[in-house]
């Protein structure tokens, strides 16, 4: 007799809700007149804000998920969080209370200067 993976059809369940829960995981960043926005759906039903007076510099960066962060998702470290789906590349935010954040993005460079825009526009 052959056994179906996890004890029948309630194992199969789970994997497929599982499969499904992964491959609808987005990173969505967003750049407001108020701060930097980023949301990690379906996990996070709303955004988690940072405003730009808590930001002290930006830069992008290349990373190795793996062996910096433990692999992707929703990554904390010592004093920085870091939000990644695929990838190692990301922009790299310093910020003043020492909660740094790490965004992982497929054009890091553009957001770093969306970023910086974004801050010099709440300066003046």
């Amino acid at each position: 007799m052959v056994s179906v993976v996890a004890g029948g059809p309630v194992g199969l369940l789970i994997i497929g809700a599982i499969a499904v829960l992964f491959r609808s995981l987005r990173l969505v960043t967003e750049v407001r007149t108020d701060g930097l926005y980023v949301r990690f759906a379906p996990l996070h039903r709303s955004f988690r804000r940072v405003p730009w007076e808590a930001i002290d510099s930006v830069e992008s960066v290349t990373y190795r998920p793996l062996r910096e962060y433990g692999g992707w998702g929703i990554r904390w470290r010592p004093a920085t969080i870091a939000f990644n789906v695929s990838g190692s590349r990301g922009v790299y935010v310093t910020r003043s209370d020492d909660r740094d954040l790490l965004v992982g993005s497929l054009r890091p460079d553009e957001l770093a200067t969306a970023i910086r825009h974004g801050m010099h526009e709440a300066e003046e």
